[in-house]
């Protein structure tokens, strides 16, 4: 389960990066108010094709001026060079032009990941292991193989990280850290496991100290009937001072779960200017668009939210 990846004792890599890839050196009813409901599975667990056949198909363009296909993931016209699993141990080392078949193991400070595609497996595509920070991850493409489960795209147990323009899709679960910056990316076509609760970027309690979670300009389409396209949960500690701006929402039991829990009130939770599209679900997630979001925390604010096909806004 997605709670537990915390206790993961780091596996040993299989692979080491080739030299030359490195210059200069991731059905219940919701009245209940558990955390994760689920649909029953009579109805489909997936959008159906009418409602769904523009956004997830990774051709069709989103629109909007939000991300999709043609503005993330590879750099057209590069060659990459196939490599099984790797690891990074060299503070500052770029990663670049690779296609990777199993994990990217980050395990140094400040490397960045650039135009490198990764198909992962087991617990992750991606890492920034614990020790790590300042991983950069940028104009990749992010998935599983759709037969193997690949539990994270981008997972963060480090410090610090940054996820921009990248495509990540046939995964369990998109992203998953505290803190950190992810924007301008496509996170869609979500991928079921049994057992799995599915979501797109994923914090399970607290920032690191002075840090915070952004996430910005992302479209996430989870086309399932579970479990959210972003979660903001309390497994391990009290929510607090998380950003997520101008997104293109959509899919999931909820669209957004916002950080209510067993650890406290969750302050200075911002969802502001979000577009929520009804593209996959009638009522933006299956259940609704948002849950566990409490407006009286301090700071916390749910503001300039619309509906994508009316503009309406959407009242916490």
């Amino acid at each position: 389960m997605t709670s537990s990846l915390r206790r993961l004792s780091f596996l040993a890599a299989l692979a080491v990066l080739p030299a030359a890839a490195l210059a200069g050196c991731a059905a219940r009813d919701p009245g209940s108010h558990t955390r994760d409901p689920l649909p029953s599975r009579t109805p489909a667990t997936s959008a159906s094709p009418t409602l769904a056949a523009s956004p997830t198909s990774t051709e069709a363009p989103i629109g909007g001026g939000f991300p999709d296909a043609r503005t993330t993931g590879l750099r057209p016209g590069v060659p990459l060079k196939k490599v099984g699993e790797v690891t990074v141990m060299k503070e500052g080392a770029v990663v670049e032009n690779l296609e990777v078949h199993g994990k990217l193991n980050i395990k140094a400070d400040n490397v960045t990941v650039r135009n490198v595609r990764v198909i992962g497996e087991g617990d992750w595509s991606i890492i920034q292991a614990e020790g790590a920070s300042g991983a950069v991850i940028e104009d990749c493409e992010i998935s599983g193989d759709g037969t193997v489960k690949a539990q994270w795209g981008v997972l963060n147990q480090g410090g610090q990280i940054t996820v921009r323009r990248a495509n990540i899709h046939t995964v369990s679960n998109s992203f998953g850290s505290d803190h950190g910056l992810i924007e301008d990316s496509y996170m869609h076509d979500f991928k079921e496991f049994p057992g799995d609760h599915v979501t797109g970027p994923q914090a399970n309690g607290s920032p690191r100290k002075g840090l915070s979670l952004t996430i910005r300009h992302n479209t996430i389409l989870n086309q399932l009937s579970q479990t959210s396209a972003i979660s903001l949960y309390q497994d391990f500690s009290r929510a607090y001072d998380v950003l997520i701006e101008n997104n293109l929402l959509g899919g999931g039991g909820y669209a957004i779960y916002g950080g209510a829990g067993k650890f406290g009130t969750p302050t200075n939770i911002k969802i502001v200017n979000n577009v929520f599209t009804r593209r996959l679900f009638p009522k933006g997630g299956f259940w609704g668009p948002l849950t566990y979001f409490e407006p009286k925390g301090k700071g916390n604010r749910f503001e300039g939210n619309v509906w994508e096909d009316t503009r309406e806004a959407i009242e916490p």
